[in-house]
């Protein structure tokens, strides 16, 4: 009989220690004891743009935008990879892939900076204010059902007022803010601290393998005249739309499926080859794992499409077999390693803002 009640006594203690765990692991993420570790570094020599982008950070960074608290922007778009994610689909609130590999985000801007900056691998959004929120009620990735839901979902966290107060004068929560300084935010990251644009400064800098590569991708197998790494437009996300050759039939068709128009089938956004290195798995799909199988695709690997781009053609009207030599490759690698960006990955104006104490 004693036996017994020392056993009950043992389970009794036991749980009151195990919910006391819980409790104490539950209130460790609880919004009450997080704080934001919010350096005063200007993103802007405008502190009003600066207080706006620095609450579109913590947003950037917050799950409570995710329907069931699960997901932020960040969770597929990783500092340290550029604002991209290592995998070929990223899993949304529910764990189910999104359709499309995750593009970086770096050197993105709102139309108020630069017109006609098309968003998403189709191109579909021009505005970055438009676009923001498109994930946060996308059904796959974050799942909110509305404007309504965007701003409930942060209303009743304790460090968002003085943000919003900070921001816009008022600690009113609403969508149309929320856009706004996720826009800003994300249209402040920037990247041409590389090793490259050093090079064309300075003139020095760069290996022998390395200049090689450089002078293989503007001349020998003309890479520069889709990807224009010198052009203004380097330091955007990205320009054009082509088919490349990566398929007969495409399982999706890009900006045709966008517009309807068959001539469009298998075109995708040519990406902002900054960071390269950081942002693999490669192509809209994310088929290609490295830099060695993108280079094997144009070597080799390229489909005859009817609307394979006209810079992947033969004289005879078909696709290119470049057969690229393995050293050219290597040297063509080193190259872009060298748009490697290590400033941007560790800047702590766009780092995660959410500690706990």
């Amino acid at each position: 009989m004693k036996h017994t009640r020392f056993l009950v006594s043992i389970s009794i203690i036991a749980g009151i220690l195990a919910f006391q765990s819980c409790k104490r692991e539950e209130s460790s993420i609880s919004p009450t004891t997080q704080y934001l570790d919010l350096p005063s570094i200007p993103y802007s020599y405008n502190q009003n743009v600066s207080n706006v982008a620095t609450l579109g950070r913590v947003l950037f960074y917050d799950t409570h935008l995710s329907v069931n608290n699960a997901i932020s922007c960040a969770t597929c778009h990783k500092q340290t990879l550029a604002f991209s994610d290592n995998v070929a689909l990223s899993r949304g609130f529910e764990n189910r892939l999104t359709l499309r590999n995750t593009l970086p985000i770096q050197n993105i801007n709102s139309n108020s900076f630069i017109q006609n900056v098309h968003l998403f691998w189709d191109g579909r959004e021009t505005d970055l204010q438009d676009m923001v929120l498109k994930p946060v009620v996308n059904h796959i990735e974050m799942g909110m059902r509305g404007p309504g839901a965007i701003e409930g979902g942060i209303n009743s966290l304790p460090y968002y007022p003085e943000l919003f107060t900070k921001a816009y004068g008022n600690s009113e929560i609403t969508a149309s803010k929320i856009a706004e300084a996720l826009a800003a935010f994300t249209s402040s990251i920037f990247s041409f601290a590389n090793r490259f644009d050093n090079y064309i400064s300075a003139g020095s800098g760069l290996t022998g393998q390395e200049v090689q590569g450089m002078n293989l991708f503007f001349t020998t197998y003309n890479c520069n005249s889709c990807h224009q790494t010198t052009e203004p437009n380097a330091y955007q996300s990205g320009g054009g739309f082509v088919n490349i050759g990566l398929d007969l039939e495409y399982t999706d068709n890009g900006l045709g499926k966008l517009n309807g128009n068959s001539a469009d089938n298998g075109k995708f956004k040519i990406p902002n080859l900054r960071n390269i290195e950081l942002t693999a798995p490669y192509m809209h799909d994310g088929r290609f794992a490295t830099l060695e199988e993108v280079l094997d695709h144009y070597s080799h690997g390229i489909a005859d499409h009817p609307n394979l781009d006209a810079r992947l053609q033969g004289t005879d009207g078909h696709a290119k077999n470049m057969n690229i030599p393995d050293n050219d490759k290597a040297a063509i690698i080193a190259f872009m390693k060298t748009l490697t960006d290590p400033f941007m990955i560790t800047d702590v104006r766009f780092s995660n803002p959410f500690k706990t104490r």
